[in-house]
């Protein structure tokens, strides 16, 4: 086990080099520069999810979309993930973090474009998209989609599955001394209920469980941050001197190096709000839309409240609880968040553990989803009742499984879904200008497309 950890976490390295991220990052800002900084929309985009439009063609309501592409991303991501990107390169990870999220705003509304510019309807009457559909129809390059749709089938046993069970079952077993062998067939029973219902089961409840668990979640997060205000600006100081000068890192942190620290808040970042991945734009295809300009809108606030607001205010919790209280162990990222959150009398632990438990139960319900659409895009429906099964019995390994082994190879599928996605963006570049122009920039959002 030690050794494949060991091969995994080279490959990760491999993988997550400066190649991707430069492609990356290029992406984010090259989109947001053509597209004339689309983040200037996001209040007309939060206001667009919210309004309902039964006239619109589609499978669920724009909400339904976004709470599931929101249940997708708003998981351990957000708390786990943040931590550890903070303990392996430094608290200027923050601040890389939270820039993927800023620009890769741009890059969620194009893949959320394309969703709906190139989504078809299957012989039961499904909406089915996503970058291999753009891929394909857009471009013709089959054999890309087909890659893209194998990554993002196993890829859901990574970041969907057995990431967010290890997650749950590490909680309730810290906190309450649950046997992870009963959290995870708890767990299996409730994503079974839930998955083998399908899309609609899957948006009903993530409608209802993703307001909350924010809500509830950032509410938190605030009251620690008023405990610790006093070391709020020394803390927002240190994320931003250190994301760019590692080794001016302090107070109980340690230093590192510039690309170390690039590297894992960028991929954390995209771990979290995956602008870039091509995961949310196959729920987004599902959405009930007049045009795609419409839904590329409302995509692009789910990239808004997973990184631009959530993930900061992971980060400013850990980095502040830190310097508030210098005997944290910063080098392990999972004991990182606990021992945080832990410092803060009454709320702490109990707000860490619901966060986690249910941030990471919603985020396997939407990479359920997004399994089950590139696997029924490369085999149709015959492997369908298969692949749920699979995927359920794989949330059982996932709450038994070693932690850092997970999560690299969690990183090392991502990065391998990034590219042919990133790549259908650049190349439809015009088509999504030429949509941006037709609906946004000439005020016509209301056509139907």
């Amino acid at each position: 086990m030690e050794e494949l950890d060991y091969i995994m976490s080279e490959l990760s390295g491999l993988i997550w080099g400066w190649p991707l991220i430069i492609l990356l990052l290029g992406t984010h800002i090259y989109l947001t520069i053509r597209l004339r900084f689309p983040q200037r929309y996001i209040f007309k985009a939060i206001r667009l999810s919210v309004t309902k439009d039964p006239a619109a063609t589609g499978d669920v309501s724009q909400f339904g979309s976004l709470a599931t592409a929101l249940a997708a991303t708003i998981g351990t991501g957000n708390i786990i993930g943040v931590a550890t990107a903070i303990a392996l390169g430094g608290p200027g990870a923050v601040l890389w973090c939270w820039l993927t999220g800023v620009f890769g705003i741009s890059t969620k509304y194009a893949e959320g474009l394309l969703a709906i510019k190139y989504r078809v309807k299957s012989d039961d009457g499904k909406m089915m998209g996503g970058p291999m559909y753009a891929l394909e129809r857009g471009l013709g390059w089959k054999w890309m989609a087909i890659i893209f749709a194998l990554f993002t089938a196993i890829a859901a046993f990574g970041i969907g599955s057995t990431v967010q069970a290890n997650a749950i079952a590490t909680t309730l077993h810290e906190a309450y001394g649950v046997s992870p062998y009963i959290s995870g067939v708890v767990v299996c029973l409730l994503a079974a209920a839930v998955i083998l219902g399908g899309i609609k089961s899957i948006a009903r409840v993530c409608s209802i469980l993703v307001p909350f668990m924010a809500c509830f979640y950032v509410l938190g997060c605030f009251y620690i941050l008023y405990v610790n205000a006093a070391y709020l600006w020394p803390a927002l100081q240190l994320i931003c001197e250190s994301a760019f000068e590692p080794e001016a890192a302090g107070g109980g942190f340690v230093g590192s190096t510039l690309i170390m620290t690039a590297r894992y808040g960028i991929a954390r970042g995209l771990f979290s709000n995956e602008s870039g991945m091509g995961s949310a734009p196959i729920v987004a295809a599902a959405a009930q839309t007049r045009n795609p300009v419409r839904q590329a809108l409302v995509s692009s606030s789910a990239t808004f409240w997973d990184t631009v607001v959530i993930c900061a205010i992971t980060g400013l919790v850990i980095v502040s609880s830190v310097l508030a209280h210098p005997d944290i162990d910063f080098s392990n990222g999972a004991t990182l968040t606990k021992d945080a959150f832990a410092k803060i009398p009454v709320i702490g632990r109990p707000l860490l553990s619901f966060g986690l438990l249910t941030f990471a139960f919603s985020t396997s319900l939407g990479w359920s989803y997004y399994g089950e659409r590139a696997v029924e895009y490369l085999k149709g429906n015959r492997w369908m009742t298969s692949y749920r099964v699979l995927y359920i019995a794989s949330m059982f390994i996932g709450c038994v499984m070693n932690l850092a082994l997970v999560w690299n190879f969690a990183d090392c599928i991502n990065g391998l879904m990034v590219i042919p996605n990133l790549l259908s963006l650049l190349f439809l570049c015009g088509i999504i200008i030429q949509e941006t122009r037709k609906y946004l920039w000439n005020n016509r959002l209301d056509d139907e497309g």
